[in-house]
C-alpha cells in the first residue's frame, strides 16, 4: 500500500519502506529490516507517527521547503513547541532532517513516499 495522496514536485521525493512486526511467540523472526527502511514494532505505532496530519506536513515541508520552524508554524498552523516534539519524533524514525543554521532550525522531509509492508 502507497500514500496515494502524496503530490509529485520538482523536489526529489525520497520514497521509504516500511516494516511493521516485532517479536512475537510462535512465529517466525520479525522481518529483516535493509538499510533505508523504518520498523515500526505494531501497525498502532505507524499509524501514529504516519498519521494524515503528519504526512501533511511531511508534504507542506517538501513543497514549501521552509527557512525555520517559525516560518512552518505559520503556514501550518500549529505553535512551534508542538511543532518541534512532532518533528524531533520524525527525526527519530528518518523522516525529518532538523539543521540548526545561525539561531534557527531549518526541517526537510527526508521521506514522502511510503510503501507499508505488513508482516
Amino acid at each position: 500500500m502507497t500514500d496515494s495522496d502524496t503530490c509529485r514536485s520538482p523536489v526529489q521525493s525520497t520514497f521509504r519502506r516500511c516494516v511493521i512486526g516485532g517479536e512475537r511467540k510462535d512465529r517466525s523472526a520479525p522481518p529483516q529490516v535493509t538499510e533505508g527502511a523504518i520498523a515500526f514494532p505494531t501497525l498502532s505505532s505507524l499509524a501514529a507517527v504516519l498519521s494524515d496530519e503528519n504526512r501533511r506536513l511531511l508534504r507542506l515541508l517538501r513543497e514549501l521547503q521552509p527557512r525555520s520552524l517559525t516560518e512552518l508554524s505559520e503556514h501550518c498552523g500549529r505553535k512551534v513547541p508542538s511543532l518541534s516534539r512532532t518533528l524531533r519524533m520524525m527525526e527519530g524514525y528518518g523522516l525529518v532532517e532538523l539543521k540548526r543554521v545561525g539561531a534557527s532550525v531549518v526541517p526537510s522531509a527526508m521521506a514522502t513516499r511510503f510503501l507499508i509492508e505488513l508482516d
